[in-house]
């Protein structure tokens, strides 16, 4: 293939990508998005296999063996993997690719393709420098991340006195041996000064994520992807390679606008995120049937069915305990009932419900929701106070008041579903566990407020069924 070739075709294929962003940003075009994204990828593939940058048979049947590994693989994946587990899949991808850019960092630094002398060779220094000091960082913060969110680590954070003082100390030695390496590469002898800053580097990545609580997991989600995409840039332009700079970039800064988006939802800013402390890791701090605040009002499945039924406007809010509970198809059969019975039905998604980004539009997409009932936060909070029923499936942070009404809460300031100003909101809750933020929620003793306890597939299973025997 001839390189006017490869070319065109990485300009389609960046095209590709940016479309599939575009489409990613919405339900209803996700799936196309997907597409275009996949197409892109395997075009991108073709072009560099067959570009002559792989000239030996040996290396044509090595990368055949590799690529059919990582297909069984990723097949295999996405045939087993449970929506709950999507948040903990990402995280392990995003190690992969961190992982990727420091072993070719090293091979860069180790067997060069072509000797490189004078300025060149300082920002081809530069080059590999960076790039496995953040692919080190993601990759071995993506490791943490993964075990949080797949309870394989406390998801508490880790606050070790001078935490931050550590986190200072290791950037500016981390600085320093930037430095020292780039000089060293003159004489040829930086390698040791890129393995001490390897480990350095893994060792702030672990400290990093073991420091985020269980509240702010949908940011380290998106902050991981956006490292992700600049260890690809750094790994384009190691390679000489201009897609993967494009496609890297256009992960890093997509990442970066999310994690923006998601620390602006939680009212935090993404430094304090970093910095670590904010909420517990299972949500399981247990809180006393009664507070100053009132007593808690315990409801039937009976009564809840009874309720929905003469109701008029039905808005439910999902969140991470209707992952767990495997409850969103059981969601949709009781909201297809109430809509045949010309109940106005409409979901509320809050930005971080859920353990990622768009974990509740995932999680509702699959259970054939339609998309046009589906609103975000800023779409529906208004419509609370004339809705008669606000049906909250195993969220908390993202629907208490604290938020509003106490300015000295943790979450104070945060956004939230404002489900309290409904007519009744029913929450349906395993136990009286705090959330990931570890604070109680005063909106289960208000006076219209009916707490529903059990698993939550199998309470709305027993609400279905009354819906069913009722005339």
């Amino acid at each position: 293939m001839s390189q006017g070739l490869v070319t065109v075709t990485y300009i389609g294929a960046t095209i590709l990508f940016i479309l599939s962003l575009g489409g990613l940003n919405h339900q209803e075009t996700a799936q196309r998005g997907n597409i275009y994204g996949m197409v892109g990828m395997v075009a991108a593939i073709l072009a560099t296999v067959f570009s002559g940058a792989i000239n030996t048979p040996s290396a044509h049947i090595l990368l055949i063996i590799a690529m059919a590994i990582g297909t069984i693989i990723g097949i295999k994946l996405a045939q087993e993997v449970k929506m709950t587990q999507m948040p903990e899949l990402v995280a392990i991808l995003h190690s992969f690719v961190g992982l990727a850019a420091v072993l070719v960092g090293y091979v860069n630094l180790i067997a060069p393709e072509i000797e490189i002398t004078g300025v060149e060779k300082t920002i081809h220094s530069v080059e590999i420098y960076l790039g496995v000091l953040i692919g080190a960082i993601t990759f071995s913060g993506s490791i943490i991340a993964f075990g949080k969110l797949s309870g394989r680590i406390d998801g508490k954070p880790l606050l070790l006195p001078a935490r931050h003082g550590l986190n200072l100390g290791l950037v500016i030695l981390m600085i320093w041996l930037g430095k020292a390496f780039v000089v060293s590469q003159a004489t040829g002898s930086g390698l040791l000064f890129l393995l001490l800053m390897t480990v350095i580097a893994l060792g702030f990545g672990v400290h990093m994520v073991m420091t985020i609580g269980g509240a702010d997991m949908p940011v380290v989600i998106s902050m991981l992807n956006s490292y992700s995409g600049w260890a690809a840039a750094a790994t384009g332009f190691m390679l000489a390679n201009d897609l993967l700079i494009v496609t890297g970039a256009l992960v890093g800064s997509s990442g970066a606008i999310l994690s923006y988006i998601m620390c602006r939802a939680m009212n935090r800013n993404f430094i304090s995120v970093i910095m670590g402390g904010f909420g517990t890791g299972s949500g399981d701090t247990l809180t006393p049937l009664t507070t100053s605040s009132g007593k808690v009002i315990a409801i039937s499945a009976e009564e809840s069915a009874q309720l929905l039924k003469v109701a008029k406007s039905v808005v439910i809010i999902p969140g991470y305990g209707m992952a767990v509970a495997h409850a969103q198809h059981t969601v949709y059969e009781i909201t297809k009932l109430l809509r045949e019975q010309n109940i106005k039905v409409r979901f509320a998604i809050h930005p971080v419900a859920g353990r990622m980004p768009g974990h509740m539009n995932v999680l509702l997409a699959e259970a054939k929701v339609p998309y046009d009932i589906v609103l975000e936060m800023d779409e529906i909070n208004q419509d609370f106070p004339s809705t008669e029923v606000a049906i909250v499936i195993g969220a908390n942070d993202i629907v208490n008041p604290s938020a509003q009404e106490d300015p000295n809460s943790p979450i104070g300031g945060m956004p939230v579903l404002e489900a309290w100003k409904a007519k009744t909101a029913i929450v349906l809750k395993r136990s009286m566990a705090a959330g990931y933020a570890g604070i109680d929620n005063p909106l289960f003793y208000k006076e219209n407020t009916r707490m529903l306890f059990g698993d939550a597939k199998e309470s709305l299973g027993a609400v279905l069924s009354y819906l069913h025997k009722s005339p």
